[in-house]
């Protein structure tokens, strides 16, 4: 991507590195060579960000031709509500305190913040944070100790507010945020194109484990994306990415639903996209969907507190119970009789108002059909967990929880399966799903459609390997070119 340097003063930045130009106010303004393109990421280092100052108006352009910049105005915006900072760090306190306690005895703190850097070493996570929250080019923060550590004042500077040495500290920074944060060995020419993971390293049941989020990043490599891991104190530096690649459990009611919503607003390639989580995280809508469009599907009936004495006289125990929005096997209970019946409702109706009550339907494995752009690219059966009806067992206390998978080559599936698992995912959308599928009698019945399906080394990529990542990745390359 295009980096643009616009500054009030373009002949005293010496920056020297690919697809970066340094430019004056006005050429930005009036040229027909920044208006007409799209792929621009806009670094705005004008003198004053002032509401309709030179600088406001640089970064409100930049956003109205489509170009990735920083400051954006909303963020400008941002500084002129003081406890917006203060509310947004107390999410990361445990951060702020630790660090702090080790860095210094004294009761109050100043520290000038470049591009996410700082001087002081010892203050990275810091910089870091405050950069990800608030993205500006330069940041004062003032920490204040009176039982805790306390942020008690966050300002943006200009470059008019630096001294000359300072002036030096943000050349510097400026060009480790260009060149990417990880450090690039001279002979590795970056990438056109960014490509943000998000993965929570304390989430417990991850759609991907560690080696293949590496086949990821291998993947995308050879597509051609520069990559990196991002977590969910990094949101705030989403726009600086071409695509984002969600491997985090998703939900509406979630921050990775919030940030595939900025994503997608910001114009990046995204998966899962916001309208995919939407619509695949909420039993309720899917159940509707399905019936509407004469997608089979287990007998179902959505209730509430007032019709849940319907559910004995249309379903035959057992019944499963769904709550809307349980994931991974989660939420989901099974009533052999009116007593575990009364139970388990009165236990989800705690945690919400509308449940999905099912026909079960005894099998010894579900089929999973993984479908990107309309195409397939793997299909596998998970065997229910020993001496259980689903293929995780929650309450089991020994060491493995999940039953055994098998990987089944495509070409050797039931024509049936994948004729449904692509009618049905057609209906939410063009980005990645796992279809959970159960087969019954010869006939094949749709249990669920996954936003965010696992892809783990050995299991869904046995047979496909790296064509498997590889697929996704190039779906992802094609979606940023679009």
């Amino acid at each position: 991507m295009q980096k643009l340097i616009v500054t009030d003063a373009p002949g005293l930045w010496k920056i020297e590195l690919p697809d970066t130009t340094i430019t004056s106010p006005s050429d930005y303004i009036h040229s027909e060579i920044w208006s007409e393109q799209k792929q621009i990421k806009v670094v705005n280092l004008c003198k004053s960000y002032q509401y309709q100052s030179i600088g406001y108006y640089i970064s409100l352009l930049a956003e109205a031709r489509g170009h990735k910049v920083i400051p954006a105005t909303a963020t400008m915006m941002d500084f002129k509500m003081p406890g917006l900072a203060r509310e947004d760090a107390q999410d990361f306190d445990t951060i702020i305190q630790d660090v702090l306690e080790k860095y210094t005895r004294e009761d109050k703190l100043e520290l000038n913040i470049y591009f996410g850097f700082t001087t002081q070493n010892q203050l990275a996570k810091i910089g870091s944070l405050l950069f990800n929250l608030f993205q500006t080019p330069i940041h004062k923060a003032v920490f204040q100790k009176k039982e805790r550590w306390q942020l008690v004042s966050l300002k943006s500077l200009n470059i008019k507010d630096l001294t000359e040495d300072q002036r030096g500290e943000l050349q510097k920074a400026l060009v480790l945020f260009l060149s990417g944060k990880a450090v690039v060995r001279k002979n590795y020419r970056r990438k056109k194109y960014d490509l943000a993971i998000l993965v929570n390293p304390e989430e417990a049941t991850p759609p991907s484990d560690p080696k293949a989020l590496q086949k990821f990043v291998k993947a995308a490599d050879k597509v051609g994306f520069n990559t990196e891991f991002i977590t969910k104190a990094d949101g705030p530096k989403i726009t600086h990415f071409d695509a984002l690649f969600i491997r985090e459990t998703t939900n509406v009611n979630h921050h990775t639903f919030k940030l595939a919503r900025k994503a997608d607003y910001e114009g990046l390639a995204v998966i899962d996209d916001p309208a995919s989580i939407l619509k695949c995280t909420n039993k309720v809508y899917l159940k509707e969907l399905l019936d509407a469009n004469n997608i089979a599907a287990p007998r179902s009936i959505i209730i509430d507190k007032t019709t849940a004495s319907q559910v004995e006289s249309t379903i035959p125990f057992p019944i499963v119970l769904k709550q809307p929005d349980g994931s991974f096997s989660k939420g989901v209970k099974k009533a052999r009789d009116k007593g575990e019946l009364d139970l388990h409702l009165k236990s989800l109706f705690q945690q919400t108002d509308l449940i999905i009550a099912q026909e079960f339907m005894p099998t010894d494995f579900d089929w999973r059909v993984g479908v990107i752009g309309g195409k397939i690219i793997y299909i596998c059966k998970y065997f229910m967990a020993r001496n259980h009806w689903q293929i995780v067992d929650w309450k089991s206390d020994k060491t493995t929880r999940l039953g055994k998978s098998e990987a089944v080559a495509i070409d050797q599936a039931p024509k049936g399966l994948v004729r449904l698992a692509l009618r049905a995912t057609k209906l939410i959308g063009n980005g990645l799903y796992g279809v959970d599928i159960k087969e019954s009698k010869g006939k094949f019945y749709i249990i669920e459609i996954n936003d965010n399906p696992s892809i783990e080394s050995t299991i869904e990529d046995k047979l496909e390997k790296s064509n498997l990542y590889e697929s996704i990745m190039k779906h992802l390359m094609q979606m940023v070119l679009q």
